[in-house]
């Protein structure tokens, strides 16, 4: 029975994974300054462009619907273009496996750094997730890939409840879950549920680890312990360099003693036309 499922698991898998016709990014990717910005450590958030993308960006409401853990050089393990595979995640279909950065070269990505991780709880990390590299993704449970063809849309209260269903199998495991293993593995918080306890002297509140399966990928985005980390703005940026298409030079305003303004001497009325 368990082959029949997984038989089928993988059969939707298939269809699943299979990338939605005219997807491009809304914006663009430096891939450069992505390579150049990357720790160890680091959670790689993406915006992917196949079917299950879709849903699970649905049922998260969150623009990111897939995430991996940029581990640094995996040995010496490289793709079949010589590529050194440097991220470690979870792929429907496929298990765990290492994978080069250059796959998302041209994925809406997004950066979240762990603050305050020591070098050695930053290298544990990297090493729990490289470890399991070759297990399998938990298509075990096949209402988690049905619930993914039903009709939408979905309440609001049970949509984290869709993203947590699992077979619980220990080597069978989702993106989210595999990184937030990761962490837990060194007891780095995410998202941990807060208890509040009264004691005579104070108020104290007590961080309690979620199961590993309650997390999605826009966790890292919305988590307080995490950084967004955008290449743009981290190697310096200054607006005044930037190319306008539609000025031929850069903008350059009148000096305030020639009697500019930036206010129009007669504001625009209903169904004026204003153009820039």
């Amino acid at each position: 029975m368990s082959f029949v499922l997984d038989s089928i698991g993988r059969l939707m898998a298939g269809y699943l994974e299979k990338p939605v016709q005219g997807y491009e990014p809304f914006t663009p990717s430096d891939f450069a300054a992505l390579q150049a910005t990357l720790r160890p450590g680091d959670v790689l958030l993406v915006e992917g462009n196949n079917h299950v993308s879709g849903i699970i960006k649905y049922l998260t409401q969150s623009t990111w619907s897939h995430a991996a853990l940029y581990v640094g050089r995996i040995g010496d393990r490289e793709n079949a273009d010589g590529e050194p595979l440097t991220l470690v995640e979870a792929n429907l279909g496929e298990g765990v496996v290492g994978a080069p950065l250059s796959k998302y070269s041209r994925f809406h990505t997004r950066i979240c750094r762990p603050t305050g991780l020591t070098a050695e709880d930053r290298a544990r990390v990297c090493a729990y997730a490289a470890e399991r590299i070759g297990f399998d993704y938990d298509v075990k449970n096949i209402i988690d890939l049905m619930r993914f063809l039903m009709p939408l849309p979905v309440p609001q209260r049970w949509r984290r409840k869709l993203m947590s269903m699992g077979s619980g199998h220990p080597t069978r495991i989702i993106c989210s879950a595999l990184i937030a293993q990761a962490f837990d593995s060194v007891r780095y918080p995410i998202l941990p549920k807060i208890s509040r306890v009264e004691s005579e002297s104070a108020r104290e509140e007590l961080l309690e680890i979620r199961h590993s399966s309650l997390y999605a990928p826009r966790d890292f985005d919305i988590s307080p312990y995490f950084e967004v980390v955008k290449p743009t703005l981290l190697n310096g940026f200054d607006y005044k360099k930037v190319q306008w298409a539609d000025l031929a030079v850069p903008f350059d305003p009148l000096p305030a003693a020639a009697g500019a303004s930036l206010v129009p001497e007669h504001a625009p009325k209903a169904g004026d036309l204003i153009t820039i």
